[in-house]
C-alpha cells in the first residue's frame, strides 16, 4: 500500500483520529503487520503513548450510545454497525429516554462520553454498565474509556 492508501484504509480504526494511522505509517511498516494482533498492538502503542490531551480528544470524539447522532443517522458507518449490533437501533421510547438520562449523567460526572465496546452486548447490559460505571472515579473511567476504545479498534481491524 502507498501511504495514502494505508491512511485511508486504517484512519477509522480510532474514531475520527487518523493521526494514529499516520503515526503508525511513519513508524515503519514491515511484514509483522500481516497479523491483526501485531497490527493492533503497534497502533495501540501509538495511542497509549499520546499525551493526555490527545487521548481526551480521542475519547470525546466518540458518540453517545443511542444518542442524538444515532437518531439523526450521522454516526460513522462503523459506529452505526456497532450500535445496531447491540440492538440500540431497536430501543423503545422509554429506553431511549433511559439512554439519554444515562448519557447526560455520565457526561456531567466525567466530562466525556460513556464508551463501551458494545459488540456482543445488548441494550440491557449497556444500561446496567452505565449505572455501575457512574460509581467510578474520573481516573478509573478515563482508563476504562481507553481500554474500551482499544477493543473497538480491534473489532474494526477484524472487520477490515
Amino acid at each position: 500500500m502507498t501511504q495514502t492508501q494505508f491512511i485511508q484504509t486504517f484512519s477509522g480504526i480510532y474514531e475520527h483520529s487518523p493521526w494514529a494511522a499516520e503515526q503508525l505509517w511513519q513508524s515503519g511498516i514491515d511484514e509483522s503487520f500481516d497479523t491483526i494482533n501485531t497490527f493492533h498492538t503497534k497502533i495501540m502503542d501509538i495511542v497509549n503513548n499520546a499525551d493526555y490531551n490527545q487521548k481526551m480528544e480521542l475519547i470525546r470524539k466518540h458518540p453517545d450510545l443511542a444518542g442524538k447522532a444515532a437518531l439523526k443517522g450521522t454516526l460513522t458507518p462503523s459506529s452505526t454497525h456497532e450500535q445496531s449490533s447491540a440492538g440500540l437501533d431497536q430501543c423503545s421510547e422509554e429506553e431511549l429516554e433511559q439512554f439519554h438520562q444515562a448519557n447526560q449523567a455520565y457526561q456531567s460526572r466525567f466530562g466525556f462520553p460513556f464508551i463501551m465496546a458494545v459488540r456482543h452486548s445488548n441494550r440491557y447490559e449497556i444500561l446496567a454498565a452505565f449505572k455501575e460505571r457512574l460509581l467510578n472515579t474520573h481516573e478509573e473511567e478515563f482508563n476504562r474509556a481507553m481500554e474500551e476504545i482499544h477493543k473497538i479498534a480491534l473489532f474494526r481491524l477484524q472487520d477490515l
